[in-house]
C-alpha cells in the first residue's frame, strides 16, 4: 500500500474544521500558525521516515487483521513480546528524530490494543458487538495511516468525591443520553498530548468506576474536528523566535466535549463499569513499560546536547566521560526494564500482548525519579549559559547595535561560532527547564499509584519466610504490635 506523506498529512489537517483554540482564537491553519507549527512538524516527521526503507522494520508491520503492510502504530500487538519491543523501538526512534514526545504513534495505539482486549471480554460475557465495531474501525484506519491521540485523564474536580458526586458533572467525560443510533457525551479530558494535530482521538475511561458512576464508563473514537468538541492547546514556551524556539514541539490539550454525538459504530464501552478498571490496568502496564523508550530516546539527545555544550565551551568531552556514562546508564537501564516487563508479560485471549504490570510499574518509578538526574547532569556539563536562564533572547542577540556585543560575549571556543554555542545552549536549556518533556513523573499515572501495584503484587511475607528457612529460623517473626 502507499504510505501517507508529509504533504498528505498537511492536507488532512487543512481539511478539518478549525476547532483548535490557542492565544484567544481558533487556529485556521495548524500547519503554518506559529502556535502549532512545531507540533505539526513533530508529527509530520514520522511520515517522512515512512518513505525511507531503512526504517521499514520499525515503522511498518503486517496487519493481523488484513494481512497488509501498514504503519505499526495502527496494528494489534499479537506477535508476543516482540510486538511491544518493536513498538518501543519505534518510540525511541521518534525521540531521536524530534527530541521529544510524538504522542501520535503512542497513546492512541496503546488504547486501541487495550480496547481490543476489553471489547473481546465484554462481547464474550454480554453478547455485544463492540469488538466487531473496533475491528471495522482499525481496518479503515490502516488504509488512512492515521495519527491517533489517546485521551484518558479527566479534569476530575474535587479529588475527595467520585465522578457522579461532583458539583460539575462535566469534570469527567460521561454519557448524557443513549440513542438508538449512538450516544451523546459531555465532559473534559485534560493534558492530552498532541490531540490538536492528530486526525482522530481515542477516548477511554480515566479510572475504574462503580455502578453509581456507570455513565462515566465510556470509550469511543472520534475525528479530531467532530462537532461538539473544542480543543484548547497548552504550551510552556510562548512567543519564541529564532534559536530560542525548537524545531519540534510537544504540546498537550484540554478536550471539552459539549453534547457531542458519537455514532454507535465508534462506541466501544457504554456503561459497562465493571470493565473500566481493567481497561486502566491494561493501559498503564504497557504504557509504563514503554516509558523506558521515551526516557532513553530523549536521554540519547540530552547526552548529545551535553557533548555539544562541552565542546562549545572549549572543553573536551573526555573531561565529562564519567558523567556522560551516568547518563547512558540511566537511559539504558530504564529501556532494559521496559523490555523486561514485555518479556515477562502475557497474552490475552483476544490475541494481544500485555507487559508484566509489576515490572512495568517499577520502570515507571525508576524513570520518573532518574529523568530528573539526566537533566541535572545536562545542566552540570552545560554550565550557567544553559542552566541559569540568564542568556539573552534571540531578538536582542540580533539587534544591529547591541547584538554584536552580546554575540562577542557569547563566544568561547574559537573553533565554534557564537551562534552554534547559542543554539546548543538553548537546546540544553530547553531540556533542563523541562521544555522537552515534563511528563515523566506523572505522565502515565503517578509514582504513588505505580507503587500500589508493586506492593499488591510483591509477596513480602513470602520473602520473609524464605529468608527464615535459609537462616534456620523456626519461630514466627512478625511486626511488633502497637
Amino acid at each position: 500500500m502507499a504510505f501517507k506523506t508529509r504533504e498528505d498529512y498537511y492536507r488532512d489537517l487543512r481539511a478539518m474544521r478549525p476547532n483548535v483554540f490557542k492565544n484567544g482564537h481558533f487556529i485556521e491553519d495548524l500547519v503554518t500558525d506559529p502556535a502549532t507549527k512545531g507540533l505539526v512538524e513533530n508529527e509530520a516527521r514520522a511520515y517522512d521516515l515512512l518513505q525511507d526503507p531503512q526504517y521499514d522494520s520499525v515503522l511498518k508491520a503486517t496487519s493481523s487483521l488484513s494481512g497488509k503492510q501498514v504503519v505499526r502504530w495502527i496494528t494489534l500487538n499479537t506477535d508476543g513480546p516482540d510486538s511491544l519491543k518493536k513498538s518501543v523501538e519505534m518510540k525511541r526512534l521518534m525521540f531521536n528524530h524530534v527530541g521529544t514526545c510524538m504522542a501520535g504513534v503512542c497513546v492512541g495505539h496503546n488504547i486501541m490494543n487495550v480496547l481490543w482486549s476489553v471489547t473481546y471480554d465484554i462481547d464474550q460475557e454480554k453478547g455485544t458487538n463492540y469488538h466487531q465495531r473496533l475491528k471495522n474501525w482499525i481496518l479503515a484506519a490502516e488504509d488512512r495511516c492515521l495519527k491517533v491521540a489517546g485521551a484518558l485523564t479527566d479534569a476530575k474536580g474535587d479529588r475527595s468525591k467520585s465522578a457522579g458526586q461532583q458539583p460539575n458533572p462535566d469534570a469527567s467525560v460521561h454519557i448524557k443520553e443513549v440513542r438508538p443510533d449512538g450516544i451523546v457525551v459531555s465532559g473534559t479530558k485534560t493534558m492530552i498530548a498532541h490531540a490538536g494535530v492528530c486526525q482522530e482521538i481515542f477516548v477511554s475511561p480515566g479510572t475504574g468506576y462503580k455502578e453509581a458512576d456507570k455513565d462515566y464508563a465510556v470509550a469511543f473514537v472520534v475525528p479530531r474536528d467532530i462537532e461538539g468538541l473544542t480543543i484548547v492547546q497548552t504550551d510552556a514556551s510562548e512567543g519564541r523566535q529564532g534559536w530560542d524556539d525548537m524545531k519540534y514541539a510537544d504540546q498537550s490539550s484540554y478536550l471539552i466535549f459539549e453534547d457531542c454525538f458519537i455514532p454507535n459504530e465508534r462506541v466501544f464501552l457504554c456503561g459497562e463499569y465493571a470493565y473500566s478498571g481493567e481497561a486502566i490496568n491494561r493501559f498503564v502496564g504497557n504504557y509504563r513499560a514503554c516509558i523506558g523508550s521515551c526516557v532513553a530516546g530523549q536521554g540519547d539527545i540530552m547526552t548529545g546536547a551535553a557533548m555539544l555544550m562541552a565542546r562549545s565551551n572549549g572543553l573536551s568531552t573526555k573531561v565529562f566521560k564519567d558523567k556522560l556514562m551516568d547518563m547512558t546508564l540511566i537511559s539504558e537501564t530504564t529501556y532494559g526494564l521496559g523490555l523486561g516487563a514485555m518479556l515477562a508479560g502475557y497474552q490475552h485471549a483476544s490475541g494481544v500482548w500485555f507487559a508484566d504490570p509489576k515490572i512495568a510499574c517499577v520502570n515507571k518509578c525508576y524513570a520518573g525519579k532518574n529523568y530528573a538526574e539526566l537533566r541535572r547532569i545536562l545542566q552540570d556539563i552545560g554550565g550557567g549559559i544553559a542552566e541559569t536562564g540568564c542568556f539573552p533572547n534571540y531578538t536582542d542577540c540580533m539587534d544591529p547595535v547591541i547584538g554584536p556585543k552580546v554575540m562577542k560575549a557569547i563566544s568561547a571556543n574559537p573553533n565554534v561560532s557564537a551562534e552554534t554555542r547559542a543554539r546548543a545552549a538553548r537546546l540544553s536549556e530547553w531540556y533542563a527547564r523541562a521544555g522537552g518533556l515534563l511528563a515523566f513523573i506523572h505522565g502515565g499515572g503517578s509514582p504513588d499509584g505505580a507503587k500500589l501495584v508493586i506492593r499488591a503484587t510483591t509477596p513480602y511475607e513470602k520473602y520473609a519466610e524464605m529468608a527464615a528457612d535459609i537462616a534456620g529460623i523456626t519461630e514466627i517473626v512478625e511486626d511488633p504490635k502497637k
